[in-house]
Order: structure tokens, then sequence, then C-alpha cells
């Protein structure tokens, strides 16, 4: 695993470059002598959708290395400081990304342009994620109090944070990104905006695709390592089980797995959903338990080198996560 270093060291460093460019007065200079516009992003959407909707005419580069989980990864200060010396940086503003608030505060005092694609999408409340294995564990909760094991609901704020896996709110990200781009580059706002268009397009038939898979499918239950689905289930009518909170650091107490089993069964559950880049000693017990075969599906916070390699991008995987999708919700 790559090593990183402290925020602190990070902030202090990047704070430190911007000080030395604003004060000889180069850094805007070359940054407007430039042909393309150098950005950073953070999650791979992000990234995909900048480079598709920039073209020829954005340098894009994502803050997280493969594979990587997003919640938990702070990047080195070398990161910061290229960051800080390009022209925008852009993060979902939805609290995916744990750095991303500290580092936003001191990027601000540097000439970059700050981007939160995630500006204007209304989040789901964690009362709004109403899975029957959640009703049960809240009232767990109340009757057995938090003592008897981890509390599943607050690691991670009130709000769930991946809303790039709903295309439609996906192509709300893209408009944003399409936006700000227009703003920095106004010249190139027809190439930004046709781009977009055709981007948009793509993320409706998806939308689409969903949609009639869901309405098709045997069941509407999945049981899910990590619970990272919750805007299926408002969009399409899925019922997500999750072994694993909003974050993967957030663990289920004894109480809440022996329900998770249960309702498992009860469901007839023959598949728990795996994610490629968060691993679950807990989830692979409960496969266990209740017999069930696993599927691994891509959260998109990051992706594999080997998908880079095979030319894989957001579509294309979301596609993936559709057949996963499909097969988990038939009896079969």
């Amino acid at each position: 695993m790559k090593k990183t270093f402290g925020l602190a060291s990070a902030f202090i460093l990047a704070a430190g470059l911007t000080a030395g460019c604003s004060s000889n007065g180069t850094s805007g200079e070359q940054k407007e002598n430039k042909d393309t516009l150098d950005v950073y992003t953070t999650i791979y959407p992000l990234e995909d959708f900048t480079k598709k909707i920039g073209g020829d005419y954005v340098n894009v580069k994502s803050v997280y290395p493969p594979n990587v989980e997003a919640h938990t990864y702070e990047p080195s200060s070398k990161t910061m400081a290229e960051i800080s010396d390009s022209d925008a940086f852009i993060y979902s503003g939805v609290g995916v990304e744990g750095f991303a608030d500290k580092a936003v505060s001191t990027l601000k005092n540097s000439d970059v342009k700050i981007v939160k694609a995630g500006e204007g999408i209304d989040l789901l409340s964690r009362e709004e994620e109403h899975g029957e294995h959640d009703e049960h564990a809240h009232e767990e909760e109340h009757e057995h109090g938090e003592a008897e094991g981890h509390d599943h609901h607050h690691d991670h704020g009130d709000h769930d944070p991946h809303v790039w896996l709903d295309p439609v709110l996906a192509e709300k990200m893209a408009e944003n990104i399409k936006d700000q781009l227009v703003k920095l580059e106004p010249e190139h706002e027809k190439t930004f905006t046709e781009n977009y268009e055709s981007l948009k397009k793509d993320l409706e038939q998806l939308n689409k695709d969903f949609k009639q898979t869901v309405d098709k499918a045997d069941k509407k239950e999945i049981l899910v390592s990590h619970a990272a689905y919750g805007y299926w289930e408002k969009r399409y009518g899925i019922k997500q089980m999750s072994v694993l909170g909003l974050s993967p650091t957030e663990e289920p107490s004894q109480k809440q797995l022996e329900n998770i089993v249960k309702t498992a069964k009860k469901h007839d559950i023959k598949y728990v959903i795996f994610e490629s880049n968060v691993s679950s000693k807990i989830s692979e017990i409960i496969k266990k338990e209740i017999g069930a075969e696993s599927l691994t599906m891509k959260n998109l916070e990051s992706v594999s080198k080997e998908d880079i390699e095979n030319g894989k991008d957001y579509t294309t995987i979301m596609k993936e996560n559709l057949a996963v999708l499909k097969k988990a919700l038939s009896n079969k």
C-alpha cells in the first residue's frame, strides 16, 4: 500500500507553495498561457465525466490511486502541492471524501477553482433509507442500548453520499462540471456543451435500463456488504439490506448481525454482494451462515488498474453492476 503523509503537513506544504506562487506572480501567468486546463478530481465518476466533457481542452488527474477506498484515503503532501498549482479541484462535496473539507479550506488561499460537483443534489437522510434490516436494527438500539455493539448509524454523518450511483443524480454532477468548465474556458463552451449532451444521453439510457431491470425482477431485496445503494432504493424500488453502514468502517452489533441473518433467510437471499475495493470478514461470515454465493459490484469510488487498462468507463462499469443486480434479484 502506498504510504501517505499526514494532512497537516500536506496543508502546510500546499499553503507554502501557494504563498510562494502568489508573491512572484508567475503562477497566474502560466495558467493563462496554457492550452489546456489542469484539473484534479476525487472519486472516479468525476474524473470520467470531466475527461469526457473537457475533451482535448482539459488534462484530468485523480487524487485517488486505483482501487482505493475513498472514505478513509488521505492524499500525500506532494499531491496537495500539485493540486494547489492546478486550475481546478473537483470533488463531490457530499461527504464521501474524508480529507476534502480541510483540503478545500486550504486551497481557498490559492488560485485553484474549487468545484463541488454535488451542488444542488438533495441527499438521502438515514431516516429515508428504510430497509427492513435497518428498521429492526434501529428498534434494537433503543431496546438494548448502544453498549451491546457498534453504533451502526452515526459514524458517517446523517446523509448518504453515494449519489453518483444514481444515473439521474450523476447527470446533475456532470452538468455542474460542464458549467464550471465553461466558466473557466468560455471560448470552448460549444465543445463542452456538446460533450455533456452526449454523456447525458448515455446516463439517460442507463437510468432506463436500471428501471426496466428492476421492474422485471423476481424480487426487490438485495443483501450487500456496504450500504452504498440507498439511491437505487429511492429511484427503482429495491430493498437494500446491508452488513456494514454507509461507511465500511461502520460495523453491526451482535443483535444486528442476528437480524441480518434472519431477514436474509426470510427473503430467500441467494447472494451477498461484495465490492471490489472493500473487504469485510463479517460479510463473509454471514454469507456462510445463510448459504449464499458471492457477487461483486463496483461502487466507483475508484477503479482498478485492470479496468483502466481495458478502457472501461463509468457507463460500462455501471452496466456491469446492472448485470450483477439482475442476478441478485433473480430466484435462480
